[in-house]
Order: structure tokens, then C-alpha cells, then sequence
């Protein structure tokens, strides 16, 4: 069996069976292409123990461009791609290294950034006046901190899978999982004076607005999760928020962190984001730490 006509066949199941998107794929084809150059092997038999091992270190001590180290998570999402390929390799009964013997790597607890409420108060209202640009950046930010979906779900969004009167959002997410998402009153609101100005025939919620202010029928005006990426930089820096790099996730960040202060569950909050394991979203939980110092201070040695 060739490997490298197994990893194609590998992709295109991931495409086809699996519905993935075109990032991921791109992203597996180069973590596993980065495995069969390091390992120089020609068919998935010849994948044992020892040489995974090596791999690990040749990972471990790998410098990227600027001569950095990979960092652990970055280690990590190679080693996942080559488990999920070995577990193609089983489900196809082609002879290989079982995928459980493969571990992850122990890697350090991602850092998240988030806005304080003063700072997101500032965020929220720095687009000011009645220009269509404005209205849609608002309505934009508003809809990322209501909702807390990632970017490219709300690049995604069409005006007609919106129900603003429910205050209701279907969002495909990874894997082509669909889940609710709210709107808050301030965010319908927002929407309605954004779409309410709208001119264009364009069925994408979120649209670039051309300098002209005239609107071509044939072009697309779907937003790129780049450009809602400038639109949220040039906002934050409005509203003055400096030291940090505020981004369309630092506000699905805030979400989160929204939701666990005043008391929501974490399984809760996972369905809410759209994660497949309640162990991602809980990278969320030590941002809440500066409550039990208040719980300290209130319960702990009152004799």
C-alpha cells in the first residue's frame, strides 16, 4: 500500500465522509507530509513505535522561521493529524501502529485574552453615526459578543438565516454541526437600523461597502474573516483599549468569560461555542479566578 496515495485517500474521506473544511485539510496534508518527510518510509506498515517517538523529537527540537521552537500546541496538532490517520488506517484494516498508542503531549495551558466590561462598553459603541459603514460595524460587534461565534461563521452568515424578531441564529460550525445562538435586544436592535439601511441585493449578512457607495450586481460583498479582523482592530483602537491584541476572538473570549462570571455552567457554555469536548472550553474557567478571592475573603476564617 503506497503511503502517499493513502494520505489522498485519507483527505478526500475527510472531505467527503467527514465534511472538514478546506483549511483543515490543508492543514493535515501539511502535518502529515511534515511526518512522511521526516520519516521516509513508503508504506503504513513500516509506522512503528520507535519511529513516532523520533518524530517527537525531531518536533520538540524543530525551529520554525524566526529559529523559535514549535510551540507545544503546535506540536500537538501534528501529532493529533497522524492519530486520526492511523485511525483511517484501522477503520480500512491496513496493518499499522494502533492509534491508541500514539499520546498526546502535555502542553502549557493556553493563555486567553479578554475584555474587562468597561473596555467592552468602549468597544461596543465606538462605531458612531448613521453611515452604512458605521451601522454595519456595530452591528458586527454586537453580534460577535451576543453570539460568541468565531469568525468564519459569521463571515458565513446569509441575512435570511437570521431571525431577529426570536433573536435566533442557526450557525453551522465545524464538522457542519449546527447550533443555536441568541441575540441580545441591543444586538437586534442594531441589526435592524444596520440592515434597515442596506441598498444591495447581496444575501451575505456582513458585506464590504465600496468607497463609490454604488453596489454592482454580479460582485460578491461577503465579508472575509480578514477584513472583519481590521474592522475589530480598527474599533479597538477607538476605543482606546491598549496592551492588548484585541481580535474577533478576544470577543468570543469575552463571551465566555461573560457567561461563567455571572454563574452559567460550563457544559452550558460549551454548547453555546460549539466545542466538541468540554475540555476545550475549560481554558475558560481559571479566568474567573478573581472571584474566589472575593469567596476566600467572604467564608474563609470567620471564627
Amino acid at each position: 500500500m503506497d503511503i502517499k496515495k493513502t494520505k489522498i485517500q485519507y483527505l478526500e474521506y475527510l472531505e467527503i465522509e467527514k465534511n472538514r473544511s478546506q483549511k483543515t485539510l490543508e492543514n493535515y496534508g501539511r502535518y502529515l507530509d511534515r511526518f512522511f518527510g521526516f520519516a521516509n518510509i513508503s508504506n503504513p506498515g513500516q509506522i512503528d513505535d520507535e519511529l513516532v517517538r523520533q518524530y517527537r523529537l525531531h518536533l520538540n527540537r524543530l525551529k520554525d522561521a524566526d529559529g523559535n521552537n514549535l510551540k507545544k500546541v503546535t506540536q500537538n496538532y501534528h501529532i493529533i493529524a497522524l492519530r486520526n490517520f492511523l485511525k483511517y488506517l484501522a477503520k480500512r484494516n491496513i496493518p499499522s501502529l494502533a492509534a491508541e498508542r500514539v499520546e498526546l503531549g502535555k502542553q502549557e495551558q493556553r493563555e486567553v485574552t479578554f475584555l474587562e466590561p468597561d473596555e467592552l462598553n468602549r468597544l461596543l459603541n465606538s462605531p458612531d453615526g448613521n453611515g452604512l459603514d458605521a451601522l454595519r460595524d456595530k452591528a458586527l460587534l454586537a453580534t460577535l459578543f451576543s453570539t460568541g461565534m468565531r469568525v468564519s461563521e459569521l463571515c458565513s452568515l446569509d441575512r435570511d438565516r437570521i431571525d431577529i424578531n426570536r433573536g435566533e441564529v442557526t450557525v453551522r460550525g465545524k464538522g457542519g454541526k449546527l447550533r443555536l445562538v441568541f441575540l441580545s435586544d441591543g444586538t437586534k436592535d442594531a441589526l435592524r437600523n444596520y440592515l434597515g439601511k442596506r441598498a444591495d441585493v447581496d444575501e451575505a449578512l456582513f458585506i464590504r461597502i465600496p468607497k463609490s457607495k454604488i453596489f454592482l450586481k454580479d460582485s460578491s460583498l461577503r465579508l472575509t474573516p480578514r477584513s472583519v479582523q481590521r474592522i475589530v482592530g480598527k474599533c479597538a483602537v477607538k476605543a482606546g483599549i491598549s496592551g492588548k491584541n484585541v481580535s474577533p476572538h478576544t470577543l468570543r473570549h469575552s463571551y465566555a468569560t461573560d457567561l461563567l462570571r455571572n454563574g452559567a455552567d460550563i457544559r452550558s457554555v460549551q454548547a453555546m461555542l460549539g466545542h466538541a469536548s468540554v475540555t476545550t472550553t475549560q481554558i475558560y474557567t481559571h479566568v474567573t479566578d478573581k472571584q474566589l478571592r472575593e469567596i476566600h475573603k467572604k467564608y474563609h476564617n470567620k471564627k
